[in-house]
């Protein structure tokens, strides 16, 4: 089969090889991939800034969606032919996170080779079943953006009909989120960059939008828009550049779910997460049960992911440098 491997850092340094398919154990499954999809983390795992002492050589990404091609001798759950979707950490299937859990996400070192390979085996527990209206490329954009944002709405924000979810530009988990929150009911205010990107966020259901290029005090504009008290929720992606201005725009006793750190670093003073009560919440992706949850909710609602372009396995190098350049909307996903 063919599988991208990180040997050296370095985008242009990823490389396709030949390795074996590999045989599924009693209680694995064999999956034929045909789609993956990426995560800012991909960027950062192929240029070393993830993690610089990274077994290697490994391959990366950490989201993808296939069938199964085969089924080892103990497994009940799974048949040829299902059309799954691997897990982000291998080993979280319920309950709250913990380091063990967290050590086995993948694409992230040889221990836990990703999906930007034709085939992978796995536990029999740790895939789920894919929507049956999504296709797979849909489907591969889900299993860290899509669970993240639910995790940070639905779980950790235990987001109500009628409350105002504040996201930040126009990338995977924040799309996401935008269309989770209005699943629930909830008002939605965006920022971007773009006049261009502002339209596309109407579209899919946005009731306010700042462009914060043109509107750098866009806590303020939060401010303005919701009578000076704040929203409810914000879902946090751009780090220390963002999050004095996200928790100006929080509520008293408001939510701030922190995902990412995507911006460049600014000073930050706490003052505001104890003189508001904010609940400043970290999140580490979710479990099986999760990822579950709202598979039903996508399913019922027929939610479809937002898919920005889909590149074709020999250039996974140019989906990464796309990634990289932000210029994105929603998800990058890789034909297998």
């Amino acid at each position: 089969m063919k599988a991208y491997e990180v040997r050296h850092f370095g985008i242009d340094e990823l490389s396709i090889t030949k390795r074996d398919i590999p045989e599924p154990q009693p209680y694995e499954i064999l999956v034929r991939f045909r789609a993956a999809a990426l995560n800012y983390r991909d960027v950062m795992v192929v240029t070393g800034t993830y993690n610089p002492r990274m077994k290697l050589p490994a391959v990366p990404f950490s989201d993808g969606a296939g069938e199964v091609a085969e089924v080892g001798n103990a497994v009940t759950k799974w048949q040829v032919g299902d059309r799954v979707m691997p897990i982000f950490a291998q080993g979280w299937i319920d309950g709250g996170a913990s380091d063990d859990k967290r050590r086995t996400s993948l694409g992230a070192g040889a221990q836990w080779d990703g999906v930007l390979r034709e085939y992978g085996t796995f536990d029999e527990q740790s895939i789920v079943r894919i929507p049956e209206h999504l296709s797979f490329e849909e489907a591969a954009a889900m299993p860290c953006a899509g669970v993240t944002a639910w995790h940070a709405l639905s779980i950790s924000g235990n987001l109500k009909a009628g409350e105002t979810v504040l996201t930040l530009g126009t990338g995977g988990v924040s799309v996401f989120a935008l269309q989770f929150a209005k699943l629930f009911g909830a008002r939605v205010i965006s920022t971007t960059s773009s006049d261009e990107k502002a339209a596309r966020l109407k579209e899919i259901g946005a009731d306010e939008i700042i462009n914060y290029k043109t509107r750098e005090d866009w806590d303020k504009a939060v401010l303005e828009m919701t009578g000076k008290r704040g929203v409810d929720h914000v879902v946090e992606v751009g780090g220390s550049g963002t999050l004095g201005r996200s928790l100006n725009a929080v509520r008293v006793g408001g939510h701030v779910a922190m995902i990412g750190a995507l911006a460049e670093p600014a000073d930050f003073n706490p003052i505001n997460v104890f003189m508001k009560a904010v609940k400043l919440q970290g999140i580490f992706v979710g479990s099986r049960q999760m990822f579950e949850d709202m598979n039903r909710a996508i399913e019922f609602n027929r939610l479809r992911p937002v898919i920005d372009r889909v590149f074709p396995f020999d250039e996974a190098r140019d989906a990464l440098k796309y990634m990289e350049s932000g210029a994105h909307f929603g998800k990058i996903v890789v034909s297998v």
